[in-house]
């Protein structure tokens, strides 16, 4: 059997198509390109937008003409949900909520013998136990690997659906994230990747104080390789936390930190509770330990009641953080969350336009770190070759790009960074 998988959205659902992907293999199915023609489509959907809504329609509806007597199954945010608007999608045989990926190959074989129609999503107040979907043990990249180590978040940010998506905080055991390391480690991966939907919120309900003891735990397994936060929120951690996580060497000097906007009043009626002083203060963190410590962040233009000076506010704090990367996210209406009725809606147009500058300011402060980090030199995992280029991630996520022979590839190579390229810069080994 032939299985394609279609995914959208974020690194959580990368990690669970891969893990999906490793149970159809282990029975016997063939993974096909997204595109190719196969005997079962999974699509792994995202819905924090309208846009991901439309684009899991798109591609349904585009495989089904590629192979009409395919069976089609549809998971992830968006099955669950708006799983009554999905199992109305022409072509949908199979319908599985969040808590419910890990049974699809028995929900598809199933299917297989009586065709009829499956449809498996939990209600909200069932999604309240971590689900294991099995140990990854490869994925498409050879050098870094993601690792999911907690489910749900209780943040409830007023525009977003995520929560009721996701459920709430169910952490993974710590001895089978261990595990799960150590068999990606022996398989050469020299970066892990920890993922969650709000990894802050890691063994809250575990009863630990937070992520820290995991990072301490990760950080004393024996080898060369590294560890990478996908993000944590500042609705969950402060200065004072991040000092202490300054301290494990393996954890690299770069962090995905949510801001969402620079304005304190905008911020409140986000549901985000903290201030932009807390959130530099983080910053200010970071960059005392190592001043050019990377830090990324996310951005939404256009969020209702935003004013000119709210907006304003926004591009000054970019300014004052250095980001060194920034997603830029037009506000979307979700129904069901609380910004979906509030006031002082932003027209398409003015979202647009906030957004091509919020684009202007990402890429000027993008360039000035990179200013900045010229003539470091730092610590780079190279990762593939691209257009003649060796190319990989700094400790502090920049692309470089670089010339070396090949074998150097998933190896740790020291770099001095000379100046911006494409999107990101160019280097020179110095100790490889």
């Amino acid at each position: 059997m032939k299985i394609a998988f279609h995914t959208l959205g974020c690194k959580v659902n990368q990690y669970e198509t891969e893990a999906m992907k490793e149970q159809f293999t282990a029975e016997g199915g063939e993974i096909v390109p997204d595109d190719a023609f196969a005997d079962v489509y999974v699509i792994n959907t995202c819905t924090v937008t309208h846009l991901a809504d439309r684009k899991s329609r798109q591609y349904i509806r585009k495989m089904k003409r590629l192979n009409p007597d395919a069976v089609v199954a549809v998971t992830g945010c968006y099955a669950q949900v708006s799983p009554e608007e999905v199992r109305s999608i022409e072509g949908v045989d199979i319908v599985a909520g969040t808590d419910e990926k890990q049974n699809l190959p028995g929900y598809i074989a199933e299917f297989c013998r009586s065709r009829q129609k499956q449809y498996h999503v939990l209600p909200y107040e069932a999604l309240e136990h971590y689900r294991s979907s099995g140990m990854i043990t490869s994925m498409e990249s050879r050098t870094r690997a993601y690792i999911k180590i907690e489910e749900g978040c209780d943040r409830f940010c007023a525009y977003c659906i995520i929560p009721y998506a996701r459920g709430k905080v169910r952490s993974r055991r710590p001895e089978g994230i261990e595990e799960e390391a150590r068999r990606l480690l022996r398989r050469g991966f020299r970066e892990l990747i920890l993922t969650g939907i709000n990894t802050a919120l890691y063994g809250r309900d575990l009863g630990y104080d937070g992520i820290e003891p995991l990072i301490a735990r990760l950080n004393a397994l024996p080898g060369d390789f590294r560890i990478r936060l996908s993000s944590l929120e500042p609705t969950v951690i402060n200065a004072d936390y991040v000092r202490r996580l300054l301290v494990y060497e393996k954890l690299c000097p770069h962090l995905h930190l949510s801001v969402q906007s620079g304005s304190d009043r905008i911020l409140a009626r986000m549901n985000r509770r903290y201030d932009r002083s807390g959130y530099l203060e983080i910053v200010d963190a970071l960059r005392e330990s190592d001043p050019l410590y990377g830090v990324t962040t996310d951005v939404i233009v256009g969020f209702p009641g935003e004013t000119d000076e709210d907006f304003a506010d926004s591009l000054r704090l970019a300014e004052q953080a250095g980001f060194c990367r920034m997603h830029i996210f037009k506000y979307s209406r979700r129904k069901g969350t609380p910004a979906a009725e509030m006031d002082g809606q932003i027209s398409d147009e003015e979202k647009n336009r906030r957004s091509r500058l919020m684009l202007d300011k990402a890429a000027e402060t993008a360039s000035r770190f990179y200013g900045r980090c010229q003539g470091a030199v730092r610590r780079t995992l190279l990762e593939e070759e691209t257009d003649g280029w060796l190319t990989g991630y700094t400790d502090n996520y920049i692309k470089v790009y670089v010339s070396g022979a090949k074998a150097l590839l998933n190896q740790f190579c020291e770099v001095k960074l000379l100046h911006e390229y494409k999107d990101g810069m160019k280097g020179e080994i110095v100790n490889g």
